[in-house]
């Protein structure tokens, strides 16, 4: 590589970095697949591969002028203040310290920022990531940008700052410099099992994360690309990569395939139900690695094993070795010495600072109990931008947060075309989780393993197209790892219909969690509770008998009792009263409500 070369230039142009795609578990926008929602600097095509709390990678609204009761900041207030030691006497690099800059030719200016660019590109001459070429004749190069983030410990503070180099991935063509994309990261609801198995069991939760991981991937395809700002390069050449550098399509696939492989050399194999589990058992024990992107989590009772392979992987990559999680993937893991809590406190106070709510008004329930949202209620806002962002990041925060997952399912169905009552639904959501902010869940080591789950249905509760909505919640033990709110893909002619489709959906995430905790050395000899409040629907799981009223439904008839007959699921009637779910398909009074947050075990502080 040539030697670097960073000019100071002024500033001028501003970009917009383009915001990526997150799939989540546990809140359903009104489809039969799994929504995808707009989350900052979601890891898999952004130029961070580590989801950061909150971060200014969402852009602000260029304007926003519709006025509601409740008051929105500006688009220009300043973002929330990071308690950092000034790191000049000059004023102006004091305020440069806490703002990301938007263009390279902004970045230039600043020393810091200087020094992070620098650092990047001798990462990207260590792991020989390009090697400057002539362009062959009918390739096309694509473009580079650097994009700009200030990493933040847990209580704000900075920690460092990062400068990363992207490839303008958007450029390229299938089937010419990109082929295959998809690359598996750790579903969440693993991610909640791992901890609840592991305070039971009183394991320690290492952490540790891969520098540049993307840049580990061997790259398959011939990519050219156009030469960064500000590196030194001779006349009309181009890099041709030999990494995966960040924004190309296929840099998440390669860089697994690349980890994948190496972890399976030391022993581990992968689970066939969650491919970033991986899991190494021997004589001294049993060790777990659970990987998002670049992030990991590192656990089980095999001590030595573990301090093996911390070392095996530190010759293999680039890694940090965090310790004792504390921060993982935006979520605040506080360690007891009987259990673990997990909370958004940080992300939850940033977001409000987002939307403007600082006064000290909240609200005691995420939705009024009469509230029924069409798509035409209100007027429509003049910029649908704002409204997007605060809902994207509400479907982040159900991670720790299922109390609020019916009423997120509600406002990110109008994400299309939102209009004043909406946005006046989303505020009082915001209001509700500012009054709650310290909620989270706690696993704790006086818990069994035993998994049991609630089914629940809220028959043509859509005002719009009378489907109903699906919710369940599983327990393990004590305490909520798994839960969803989803509608329906179909109209119930009935409400037996309608709960039995939703004890088939149940039941699928059943099996499937049965079989994950199998692979987490949780094994159920015994059929799995299943709890619900429709006698009809569970005589029709256990008596074999079609008739007019069920044939419609005769898949979702057969799939539940093939399971009931083999006995991996028992189906018991409870009471509307003690049905838990119910907090998933309808809003509710307050009273109510604060009783099925009760049943879902939420706690608002470290227990004593």
């Amino acid at each position: 590589m040539s030697k670097f070369h960073l000019p100071v230039v002024p500033t001028s142009s501003f970009f917009t970095d383009p915001s990526a795609d997150i799939f989540l578990d546990d809140v359903d926008t009104g489809s039969s697949e799994l929504p995808t929602m707009v989350y900052p600097e979601a890891p898999v095509l952004s130029a961070d591969p580590t989801p950061a709390p909150f971060g200014s990678s969402l852009a602000e609204p260029s304007h926003f002028s519709y006025t509601l009761n409740e008051p929105l900041s500006s688009p220009n207030s300043p973002p929330a203040e990071l308690h950092t030691p000034p790191l000049s006497d000059d004023s102006s690099l004091r305020r440069s310290t806490r703002h990301e800059p938007h263009s390279y030719r902004e970045a230039s200016s600043n020393p810091l920022w200087q020094q992070a660019m620098e650092e990047e590109l001798q990462a990207l001459d260590n792991t020989n990531t390009w090697n400057i070429v002539d362009l062959p004749p009918g390739k096309t190069p694509i473009g580079s940008k650097w994009v700009y983030k200030i990493k933040t410990r847990s209580d704000g503070s900075i920690e460092r700052y990062k400068a990363r180099l992207v490839a303008k991935g958007f450029a390229q063509e299938y089937g010419i410099d990109y082929e295959e994309t998809f690359a598996p990261v750790s579903r969440l609801t693993s991610v909640r099992s791992l901890i609840a198995i592991a305070a039971v069991r009183k394991w320690r939760l290492n952490q540790m994360d891969v520098k540049n991981a993307f840049l580990n991937g061997d790259l398959t395809e011939e990519v050219y690309m156009r030469p960064p700002p500000g590196y030194n390069h001779p006349p009309n050449k181009v890099c041709k990569l030999n990494r995966a550098l960040y924004g190309l399509k296929q840099a998440p696939r390669a860089w697994f395939a690349k980890f994948s492989t190496t972890i399976q050399n030391f022993g581990f194999f992968s689970s066939q139900y969650d491919s970033a589990l991986f899991i190494r058992k021997s004589a001294s024990g049993i060790i777990f690695l659970l990987l998002y992107v670049d992030d990991m989590i590192i656990t089980g009772d095999d001590t030595i094993g573990i301090s093996d392979l911390k070392a095996f992987l530190n010759k293999q990559f680039q890694m940090k070795d965090l310790g004792t999680v504390s921060y993982f993937l935006g979520l605040e893991i506080s360690s007891t010495f009987d259990g673990y809590y997990l909370t958004q406190a940080k992300y939850t106070s940033d977001l409000l600072t987002r939307a403007g709510i600082t006064d000290s008004k909240t609200a005691s329930t995420p939705l009024e109990p009469t509230t029924r949202l069409t798509p035409l209620d209100g007027t429509p806002l003049p910029d649908a931008t704002l409204y997007r962002q605060l809902v994207g990041c509400l479907v982040y925060l159900t991670v720790t947060r299922p109390d609020i997952a019916y009423a997120v399912h509600i406002v990110s169905q109008f994400m299309s075309a939102p209009r004043s009552t909406h946005f006046q639904a989303v505020l009082r959501i915001l209001r509700y989780v500012k009054g709650t902010l310290f909620h989270g869940l706690y696993y704790s080591a006086h818990s069994s393993l035993q998994l049991y789950a609630y089914s629940d249905a809220d028959w043509a509760g859509d005002p719009t197209d009378r489907r109903s909505t699906t919710g369940y919640c599983f327990f393990l033990g004590d305490y909520l790892i798994s839960w969803r709110s989803k509608k329906q893909s179909l109209v119930s002619r009935s409400s037996t219909e309608a709960e039995y489709r939703a004890i088939a959906d149940t039941t699928q995430e059943l099996i499937w969690l049965r079989w994950l905790l199998t692979d987490m050395g949780v094994i159920h000899s015994t059929a799995t509770i299943l709890c619900c409040d429709n006698q009809s629907a569970v005589q029709i799981a256990r008596n074999d008998v079609f008739h007019d009223r069920t044939k419609h439904i005769e898949i979702d008839c057969h799939f539940i009792r093939q399971h009931v007959v083999k006995g991996s699921v028992h189906l018991l009637s409870v009471s509307s009263t003690d049905q838990t779910a119910d907090i998933f398909t309808k809003a509710h009074p307050p009273g109510r409500f604060h009783d099925l947050v009760s049943k879902l075990k939420l706690v608002s502080a470290l227990p004593p």
